[in-house]
């Protein structure tokens, strides 16, 4: 039996989607969630093997939805997305329907779920393609993150600065500090790079929270924050930020 879920904001969608499946009694639909909190919860508590998953939806849309579960489904989209995202679905073997899509076209990538469900060599691809889609970013100017058994949606105009942390960034913000599964290198490849700048390996920094820089040893700089906080600039960095500070 292939354990299911639903996710999707618009009803006739998930209906949809439910009706066609009647025709496949191997699948069980486990559970309907009408956007992307109640998809994580509901994958979390009950480890499905295969989820529909739409893109755009408010709150938090199917890629934030994705990059904050534990776990890694087999996944089929569907969505009315661009040209790009179809290319980076076709790429790394993940199937798509886009709206609307015929009860034919269903069964074709329902096909193609069971013939890829559980091969070791399709493990990871949501993940890569989650990489790859890096410079094209969903969402605008906010950053999702896990906090315990909840979910913190974090506007971008709210972070100080980011920190490498091994296999996280540490986000750091007037409220807190968050931690996020990603790189450096993602964010600087989908930040605004009029509002944040990349000063050393490990730092990243919002323009508008530097109040100064100040000499520090030999040939070194730092950056003072308004919250007070120190930033090493390192030597790549220093001429980099004096550019786009215009200094």
């Amino acid at each position: 039996m292939i354990k299911a879920i639903i996710i999707d904001d618009e009803p006739l969608a998930r209906s949809i989607i439910a009706e066609y499946l009647q025709d496949n009694a191997e699948i069980k639909v486990a559970a309907e969630c009408s956007d992307g909190f109640e998809g994580v919860k509901a994958i979390g508590e009950l480890k499905p093997d295969l989820i529909f998953l739409d893109v755009q939806m408010p709150k938090l849309n199917g890629f934030e939805m994705l990059e904050l579960l534990d776990s890694e489904p087999a996944v089929i989209f569907t969505t009315a997305f661009d040209e790009y995202a179809m290319k980076a679905f076709e790429a790394h073997a993940i199937d798509y329907l886009l709206k609307p899509f015929s009860k034919d076209r269903f069964g074709k990538a329902i096909d193609k779920m069971k013939q890829g469900l559980g091969k070791t060599e399709g493990q990871g691809k949501v993940r890569q393609m989650l990489g790859d889609m890096a410079g094209q970013p969903l969402q605008s100017g906010r950053v999702a993150v896990k906090t315990g058994a909840g979910i913190r949606i974090i506007p971008m105009n709210d972070i100080h600065y980011l920190e490498a942390y091994d296999d996280y960034v540490k986000i750091h913000t007037t409220e807190g500090v968050y931690l996020k599964k990603k790189t450096m290198g993602h964010f600087e490849a989908t930040c605004d790079s009029k509002q944040f700048v990349r000063v050393h390996r490990s730092f990243m920094v919002q323009l508008s929270q530097i109040t100064r820089i100040e000499p520090y040893e030999k040939d070194g700089h730092i950056l003072i924050l308004k919250s007070g906080e120190k930033i090493p600039v390192s030597k790549t960095g220093y001429p980099k930020l004096k550019t786009i500070l215009g200094i």
